[in-house]
């Protein structure tokens, strides 16, 4: 019994600890006003309100605030001068206001926005994993909705964006916490900036859902969820009930809000199950009831929303479409899934407007310039090259929570071209913005790898890449080379120098418009060329075009090798994905190598005398801010020999 009261004073102290800290008290915990609820009337009516002493009712001495944006879903209303507005119902929708710049709508615990009511009269209609919708009934006659003012922060603000945290476990769930959610409570964000998910926040298990918004709520800042091909309801019957669940956990599948001078959209472009208008569209393995599929689109609805919100805002606003699957992809070019079909129509609907794309979705960073285009984008998204900039924000569980772990318990992940898992911080200041990747752990000077990319590593990538390429069933179970047999890299000979040695950098963020240059000990300055031009070409694949540094984290990871005695089947080797197992086994590649890049520059190194030489590497992007990394090599007659000398000891 003692032990049962101290733990329960224990929890308790950490409850009131945790929801009397800063970032709780900033904290306006309160949700829309129903009045009248269930009058089944063709139309609902309201108020959006300034809710001056923040209880969540408009009372008497509260005013209406006028131009608010309302829409149920596809129509748009602004309210009138006290603040009134008036919409049409439909059976199924999401009741939304668009939180305007200078005010702010509250929260809820979890710092969730609350600015909508979701209404379905007759529910999912049946059973759902994970709940899916209760009826609603007819929809109240009269919804009002507070909100308050902003404290004064002018046009200028941050905002964390996190692309698929996509936990699929509790164990993973805390991999989030410990690995970037610390480096964006690190990042000095606070109530008036924002934190936006992109997508596959969790990894199909809407459960999780909860925990993780609560441990992320810690941040005290207000956080916006766009749903991902991994937030679904995987057991939906049809597109308009695949996000039921989500709808009653954390909100409208689809949003806008206003902050400073900029237009924030949630858009929802996951069709689950993708049907036969998808299948009209090319994608033959859509429409298939037995084997349900998910296709990247944004739906006639949700265009024609879309269409009116833009005419709705003012022409000096910056609009920032945030959605899961990437408009375009370089890492995904020829997929028809993993790009949006119908681009080209959503390019047209902003044409002459100032506009980002932000998506996460393929585990990389991919940040796409005005202009950039590469092979496959025309033909799958009827698109050309890129009118405003595209984004991919990179994801916070890297590669799937694979590889090894770092110092900080947390699996290194290296992502699909070998970027570390990490989120993006966007600073704005009007219609303007820089933006910038902070790699998990790694402080915010660090943005680029730097490694040499000799003979002897093109021989051993392509030994372990053509074992993985084989059929696991036929071949052998033990890789040929793990990273004990990589020779040290920084060691070269002239050997090396007549099979060409590349130095090579990976700048994470890196674009067409970002310059590499590596200064020899001479003063002689080296140029690097960006591998992949993005001027219509394909992508370059394999070890010339490889990134050193990431593979060798990559090729050989020894996680898989994990073995126990306690009799727990579950804790041999790892897990992850929805409860896969992987090993117990010997060390062995990871499910995604940087075997192409669009952010990797390179340079041949000249013949360089023997001894010792320190090379700096200097990559500046487009706002002007400077990654500078040094790498030691040594030239040498014949490679030293590696390990212990016994020779020396023996009698």
């Amino acid at each position: 019994m003692k032990i049962f009261i101290q733990a329960a004073l224990s929890i308790l102290i950490f409850q009131l600890l945790l929801f009397t800290s800063p970032a709780y008290c900033q904290q306006w915990v309160a949700g829309p006003q129903i009045i009248d609820k269930n009058t089944g009337n063709d139309t609902v009516i309201g108020y959006v309100f300034n809710d001056s002493n923040k209880n969540g009712l408009m009372d008497q001495d509260e005013n209406g605030v006028e131009g608010v944006l309302v829409s149920n879903g596809i129509d748009w209303i602004k309210t009138d001068k006290t603040g009134a507005y008036q919409i049409e119902v439909r059976d199924d929708m999401d009741l939304t206001i668009v939180q305007p710049s200078g005010w702010q709508v509250p929260t809820d615990e979890r710092m969730v926005p609350q600015f909508f009511y979701i209404h379905k009269e007759s529910g999912t209609g049946y059973d759902m994993r994970f709940g899916g919708l209760s009826p609603t009934g007819p929809a109240p006659r009269q919804i009002n909705f507070p909100i308050i003012r902003r404290e004064a922060t002018g046009s200028s603000f941050s905002c964390a964006m996190i692309g698929d945290s996509q936990t699929y476990s509790n164990e993973q769930v805390g991999w989030f916490r410990d690995g970037v959610m610390a480096d964006v409570l690190d990042s000095g964000l606070g109530q008036s900036d924002c934190m936006i998910f992109l997508g596959d926040v969790v990894g199909d298990d809407l459960g999780l859902l909860d925990r993780l918004l609560r441990i992320s709520a810690t941040a005290g800042i207000p956080q916006w969820l766009v749903i991902g091909n991994h937030d679904i309801d995987f057991d939906a019957k049809t597109n308009s009930d695949k996000a039921d669940s989500w709808r009653r956990i954390v909100g409208p599948s689809y949003f806008a809000f206003e902050q400073g001078n900029v237009l924030f959209v949630g858009l929802d472009n996951v069709v689950y199950p993708c049907d036969e208008e998808d299948v009209a569209l090319g994608h033959d393995y859509c429409g298939n009831e037995e084997n349900p599929r998910y296709n990247g689109r944004v739906t006639a609805t949700q265009l024609k929303w879309l269409e009116g919100l833009i005419e709705h805002t003012p022409e000096d606003r910056l609009i920032v479409l945030n959605h899961h699957i990437p408009f375009v992809s370089f890492v995904d070019h020829s997929s028809k899934t993993h790009q949006t079909d119908n681009l080209d129509e959503i390019h047209n609907l902003l044409e002459g407007r100032e506009a980002l794309s932000l998506s996460g979705h393929t585990h990389t960073i991919e940040n796409h310039a005005p202009g950039q285009i590469f092979e496959g984008w025309t033909e799958y998204t009827g698109t050309g090259p890129l009118p405003f900039r595209h984004i991919i924000a990179g994801a916070a569980s890297g590669a799937w929570f694979q590889g090894d772990f770092s110092i900080d318990g947390v699996p290194m992940a290296l992502q699909r071209m070998g970027a570390p898992k990490g989120f993006l911080r966007l600073d704005f200041n009007g219609t303007d913005y820089t933006e910038k990747y902070i790699g998990e752990g790694l402080g915010k000077k660090r943005g680029q790898w730097i490694s040499l990319n000799t003979p002897a590593f093109r021989t051993w990538f392509n030994e372990i890449t053509a074992w993985n390429s084989e059929n696991p069933e036929d071949r052998d179970p033990l890789p040929p080379a793990s990273i004990n047999d990589l020779p040290d890299p920084n060691i070269l000979t002239p050997a090396d120098f007549n099979e060409t040695v590349w130095i090579m950098v990976n700048v994470w963020a890196g674009t067409s418009e970002t310059t590499v240059e590596a200064r020899l000990p001479d003063g002689t300055s080296l140029s690097m060329e960006r591998t992949q031009s993005g001027k219509g070409e394909s992508q370059k694949r394999g070890a010339e075009w490889a990134d050193p540094f990431a593979t060798a984290r990559q090729l050989s990871v020894a996680r898989y090798a994990f073995q126990s005695r306690s009799g727990n089947e579950r804790a041999q080797g790892h897990e992850l994905f929805s409860g896969n197992q992987f090993g117990p086994a010997p060390p062995q590649p990871q499910g995604s190598i940087s075997n192409r890049n669009m952010h990797l520059w390179r340079a041949q190194l000249p013949n360089l005398p023997m001894g010792i030489h320190l090379i700096e590497v200097i990559s500046t992007d487009r706002h002007g801010h400077k990654f500078s990394d040094t790498i030691t090599i040594e030239v040498v007659e014949e490679r030293p020999q590696r390990y212990w000398r016994d020779e020396l000891w023996e009698n």
